[in-house]
Order: structure tokens, then C-alpha cells, then sequence
């Protein structure tokens, strides 16, 4: 099976070229976080200087800022150590040979089936890069990766029973499902003819290639070759579990402390108090779905709490955007995807869940 959809033969696909797959990405992330932290500090003093809190003002903001990156780091972290284990499982027990017999060969269809392997597992947009990353060491074409890591977080069942007890068993529940099957599966056909080497980090594009090559070439392990006894596999699965852990995690550090100090430098008030018109109101809610950073799997309870204020179609584009791409997901995609990569897929679903947010508000109205 060809790993971008079969357009091209594998001998088309370029070997990745020498380069440090990380560097570029922790400058932009520490600079990021630098810059930001530096705009907190000023707003903070200023604030302290000019409404005469003094002291006491500055203990008050640094306590907003550790309380709400201890609550977005807490929360996540339970979903990073699932995907973490699921990711090492995959590791072990899944071949590539096995991917290239049951996975799709056509980049629509596998696009779409990309976006069902949502339903099996239960992880969030923590879990889920985790292992998309370990897929595409496993030869897992482009667009069927790039479908599953955007519509899982939504249509995983736990996030499903999450909006259902939030919403009930309605059109903002069959709207958050069919969004974001949608747009991820359009999203994943899109990157079906890119060139991994153009899309992965040069350390992940040459596992994904050598896993393909493997395949083609008859060199992937047979399945019915001997293997280690179990507790062995189990074992190395989760040593593999705790690496992709640790390295995941600092992208969730750095990604929610983000999320903490734009949380304590920008008022929610502000962002309540504009936007009830069709189109206004879903931008705010789909800017304050990045903002927040909350799990996919309790989103929908936050999201309740605005829908008394906020348009039906605003609602639904929190529920649908916020899954998919946030701070702290942003920040994990630098450890998978070339930062132009990262680029698209925060301005690909932006567009589109604003303008099924605005449709929603246009045509549907409840």
C-alpha cells in the first residue's frame, strides 16, 4: 500500500533529507512562550501599577495562572498516558504488513476511514497525537493519519456520552458528530497527494518510509514468524508507552501554560460580552475553544454554559473546532508535523467550522 494514497509507485517517495527534526520547532515553542510570558508580566505590573493593588494584585494573577495551568495540565494528562499506552501497544502488536492489508488504498476511502477509527478509540486531542505518531512509523498513509487525529477527539465515545449528557440526545449532538466527521475526512483527502517528507518531521518521515518500504520489499516480519512470549511484548510495549509519553509531555507543558497565560492576560468578560450576531458569534466561540484548551471530553458542559447567550451555531463550531486544534494540541503537532504543516491544520478547520457555524446560524437557527 502506497503511503499517500497510491498516486505515486514507492519508489517515487524521497528519502527524508539530513536535518535537526527538532531545533526549529522548541525556538518557535520557547519563543512563543517566552514572548508571551513576557506580555503577562507587563500586563500584570501595569495592571498592579495603575489600579494600586500593588502586591497583593500580583499574588491574585499568579495564583489565576497556576490555578488554570494546573487544571488544563491535570486534565490532559490521563489522556496523554492513555494514548501513550495505546501508542506503545501499537508499537508491538500492530505490523506494518497488517496495515497495508486492511487499510484503504484509495485516498477518499481511507480518508473516511480515518475518521471511523475515531469511534474505537476513546482519547482526546492529548491522546490521539501519540498515536497518530506511532501509525505513521507504521506506514499508516497521510490522509487516513491526518482524518483520525482530527475527528477522534470529537467522535470518540466518551466525548459522545459527554455531549449527550450535556445536550441531550439532539441536533447540537448529531451537529458536533457530523462536522467533525466531515471536515476531518475532507481535511485528510486534502493532504492525500502531499509527500510525507513535505508533511512529517524528518525523524517520523523516515520511519513512516522505512515501514512502507519494509512492506513493498517483503522485509516486514511475517505473522506467523516466532515471536517473544507474552509479558515480553507487554513489557517492551510499555517502555515504549513511557518514551512516548515523557516526549509528549513537554509539548502539554508548554502548550497549557499557553493556554494559562492568555487565559489570565485576556478577560473572559470581554469575549462574553461581544458576538450575538450569525457570524461574530462564531468566531468568538471558535477563538475562545483555542483559548481555553479544554479536554474534548468535557468540553460540552462548558459549552452549555453559553448556549443560553450564544447562537446554536456557535455552539456547535466550539464543539466541533476546539477538538481538533487548541493551544496545547498546536504546540504537540510541532512533535509530528513540519511547522507549515502545523499551519494548515489550524487554518483548514478554522475556515470550515466557522463557515458550518455560520450555516448553521443561516439555515437551521435552533
Amino acid at each position: 500500500m502506497l503511503s499517500d494514497g497510491s498516486h505515486h509507485p514507492p519508489a517515487a517517495v524521497a528519502p527524508p533529507t539530513p536535518a535537526n527534526p527538532t531545533s526549529g520547532s522548541r525556538w518557535l515553542r520557547w519563543g512563543l512562550l517566552l514572548g508571551l510570558l513576557l506580555l503577562a508580566l507587563t500586563s500584570i505590573f501595569y495592571d498592579a501599577l495603575t489600579t494600586g493593588g500593588g502586591t497583593a494584585y500580583l499574588l491574585q494573577r499568579g495564583q489565576t495562572f497556576v490555578t488554570i495551568f494546573l487544571g488544563i495540565f491535570i486534565e490532559a494528562v490521563p489522556f496523554l498516558l492513555a494514548g501513550s499506552i495505546v501508542s506503545g501497544m501499537i508499537a508491538v502488536f500492530v505490523d506494518q504488513a497488517w496495515l497495508d492489508r486492511y487499510m484503504p488504498r484509495q485516498a477518499l476511502v481511507g480518508s473516511l476511514a480515518g475518521g471511523l477509527m475515531g469511534i474505537v478509540f476513546p482519547v482526546c486531542e492529548c491522546g490521539v497525537v501519540p498515536v497518530v505518531r506511532r501509525l505513521f512509523g507504521k506506514g499508516l498513509p497521510i490522509s487516513t493519519g491526518i482524518a483520525f487525529l482530527l475527528a477522534a477527539p470529537a467522535i470518540n465515545p466518551v466525548a459522545i456520552l459527554s455531549t449527550y449528557m450535556a445536550f441531550g440526545f439532539g441536533p447540537i449532538l448529531w451537529g458536533r458528530i457530523f462536522f467533525s466527521y466531515v471536515i476531518a475526512v475532507t481535511i485528510g483527502y486534502l493532504f492525500s497527494r502531499a509527500e510525507p517528507a513535505k508533511v512529517l518531521l524528518p525523524d517520523v518521515n523516515q520511519r513512516h518510509h522505512d515501514a512502507c518500504c519494509a512492506v513493498h520489499s517483503g522485509d516486514a516480519p511475517e505473522p506467523q514468524a516466532t515471536k517473544p512470549p507474552l509479558d515480553a511484548r507487554m513489557n517492551q510495549a510499555m517502555r515504549l508507552a513511557g518514551d512516548d509519553f515523557f516526549d509528549m509531555a513537554r509539548y502539554l507543558i508548554v502548550g497549557s501554560m499557553l493556554a494559562a497565560v492568555t487565559q489570565t492576560l485576556v478577560p473572559q468578560t470581554l469575549l462574553l460580552n461581544v458576538g450575538q450576531g450569525p457570524l461574530i458569534s462564531v468566531v468568538i466561540m471558535v477563538g475562545l475553544a483555542f483559548v481555553l484548551s479544554i479536554c474534548s471530553t468535557v468540553d460540552a458542559f462548558l459549552a452549555r454554559a453559553f448556549a443560553s447567550t450564544f447562537t446554536t451555531g456557535s455552539i456547535v463550531s466550539f464543539l466541533v473546532f476546539g477538538p481538533m486544534v487548541d493551544i496545547k494540541s498546536t504546540i504537540m503537532f510541532l512533535g509530528v508535523f513540519r511547522r507549515r504543516t502545523v499551519g494548515y491544520l489550524i487554518l483548514l478547520p478554522l475556515a470550515l467550522s466557522i463557515l458550518a457555524g455560520v450555516w448553521w446560524n443561516m439555515n437551521v437557527g435552533f
